[in-house]
């Protein structure tokens, strides 16, 4: 997905970023060139998300909360849009009334098409339909936190560079949770792991039986489904999913009377307020002391909250316990 943000806002957080760490590091980090790094604070470009949130949680510099995802080939559909819109205007619509063909169109998909074994349009492939289960919630925690879903597929993005034993969890959780086949596809060029779904049916099965949602998370301001808050185990498993791909462990460091300190903290990110809300009550109702700050993060502040929080909810994503050991 691509960035869209307000004017001069991309050069703006960029500049940010550039102020505490230089851009052959923001181009390491973000397996790019540093042409690359330089052509977005030009904003020639639309910037990566995923690059977008990397760079924002190495500096700590908040991504603001007015941006729209954009798909990565946008100007294609906007081309197209633009060129049906240059059509219907120099020649109207073209064969008859469209709500007449689609009314035809289903009626003759219901009496015959959907029985013929030559059909290019086939019914829905079945699926393995899972029951609500602590795999399920934390499924359902990773998709809100890294996921994507549109009507055709669920995407879910991680980071292709220290994120690849977390991918074959991810795989091996989907492959179990629906009993079908799961693609993983590298992309080099950007550091990033993508596991997706291509089965209407499942898509279905996420928003009518699970409570997900089609399309942009923040701007319809995604919640923890009720079948999943309602439940304790089922809370901190879809907590677990939802850090271990939204949340961060860092080092703090501060000066108090020139004497330089360093903390360990953990952090959620969520420019859905709702979801960030949940998370904080899921949090509080298990005796795990976090904040509310910058008005898209949740910091758990002491050792002792950290730990709580690895003793209560855990994790499955490596880089998360890895980063609070110091061990990358």
């Amino acid at each position: 997905m691509r960035t869209y943000f307000k004017k001069n806002k991309q050069e703006e957080f960029i500049n940010t970023v550039l102020a505490k760490i230089t851009v052959v590091e923001a181009a390491r980090l973000c397996n790019l060139s540093t042409r690359t790094i330089r052509d977005w604070r030009r904003e020639k470009f639309l910037a990566d998300y995923d690059a977008v949130k990397i760079l924002s949680h190495r500096t700590g510099i908040k991504i603001p909360s007015d941006i729209k995802l954009i798909p990565v080939h946008w100007r294609v559909i906007l081309g197209a849009r633009r060129g049906m819109m240059t059509t219907l205007k120099r020649y109207g619509s073209v064969g008859g009334d469209p709500e007449y063909r689609k009314q035809r169109r289903r009626e003759w998909w219901e009496k015959k098409g959907k029985y013929r074994s030559d059909s290019i349009i086939k019914a829905p492939l079945p699926f393995k339909k899972p029951r609500f289960s602590l795999e399920l919630a934390e499924f359902v925690g990773i998709l809100l936190g890294d996921g994507g879903i549109t009507k055709q597929q669920i995407t879910i993005s991680l980071n292709g560079k220290d994120e690849k034993e977390y991918s074959e969890f991810v795989l091996s959780l989907a492959k179990r949770l629906f009993g079908v086949y799961v693609g993983v596809y590298n992309r080099k060029s950007m550091s990033v792991i993508i596991v997706r779904i291509c089965r209407s049916g499942i898509v279905r099965y996420c928003v009518e039986k699970l409570g997900l949602k089609i399309g942009n998370k923040i701007k319809q301001q995604v919640d923890i489904p009720d079948w999943i808050r309602q439940n304790k185990k089922f809370s901190i498993a879809c907590v677990r999913g939802l850090i271990d791909t939204d949340g961060c462990a860092f080092t703090h460091y501060y000066k108090v009377n020139g004497k330089l300190y360093d903390y360990k903290k953990l952090a959620f990110s969520s420019l859905s307020e709702p979801l960030r809300l949940s998370v904080f009550q899921i949090l509080k109702s298990l005796g795990i002391k976090s904040r509310l700050c910058k008005r898209k993060d949740i910091w758990l502040d002491s050792e002792e909250s950290i730990k709580q929080y690895f003793s209560i909810i855990g994790t499955h994503n490596r880089k998360l316990l890895n980063k609070y050991l110091d061990k990358v």
